[in-house]
């Protein structure tokens, strides 16, 4: 077919070929249950882990390997944004996974705490407990319905709020120019 209104709609005016609305849709819908499979699969996984063993100077390791982890992880996804034919999605793709390791990795870290120093907390952590107050944490809700006690439990929390903010204040503008280096590098101006 060659209609020069189809050909006109499908390139932008740099003369990159922009997807059409079914390849578009597929693509995101491909994002989205990426998204959902990563986020159910790292929950999946704490739940899973054996975290039962009492903790040791390995807890404190992991918490401090998981973070310069998940930074790195971090990296290769903006890398990957700016590559994408998809940069948007990609970066929902990203967010997905950014947060849901976080979540997962203070959860543990919550659990892992209760176990090694009980009474760190105002009740015993379980696995569920520990996410939900992560998550509290994270949302700033604060129920303050679990509360940390210990001076360990409370620098934790304190970590976690830190890096809550660092996550949603630089981590979105990241990702955010990213996707404009993304965009741009495939000659279709940032929206």
């Amino acid at each position: 077919m060659n209609d020069p209104a189809v050909a006109r709609d499908k390139h932008t005016s740099s003369g990159h070929e922009v997807p059409s609305g079914r390849p578009r849709r597929r693509a995101a819908a491909l994002s989205v249950a990426r998204a959902g499979c990563i986020a159910v699969a790292l929950v999946a996984a704490y739940y899973l882990l054996p975290l039962d063993r009492p903790a040791t100077v390995g807890t404190s390791l992991l918490l401090t390997g998981g973070l310069l982890i998940l930074a790195l992880v971090f990296g290769w996804e903006v890398w990957l944004i700016m590559r994408s034919p998809h940069p948007r999605l990609k970066a929902v793709e990203a967010v997905a996974l950014t947060v849901a390791a976080y979540l997962v990795l203070f959860a543990s870290a919550y659990y892992l705490l209760e176990r090694a120093v009980p009474g760190s907390f105002d009740e015993p952590l379980t696995r569920t407990d520990a996410l939900y107050f992560t998550l509290s944490t994270f949302t700033t809700v604060g129920f303050g319905d679990i509360v940390a006690r210990s001076q360990a439990g409370k620098v934790l929390v304190m970590i976690q709020m830190i890096c809550g903010l660092l996550l949603v204040g630089v981590a979105v503008r990241v990702l955010a120019a990213a996707v404009r280096a993304g965009l741009r590098q495939q000659g279709r101006p940032p929206e």
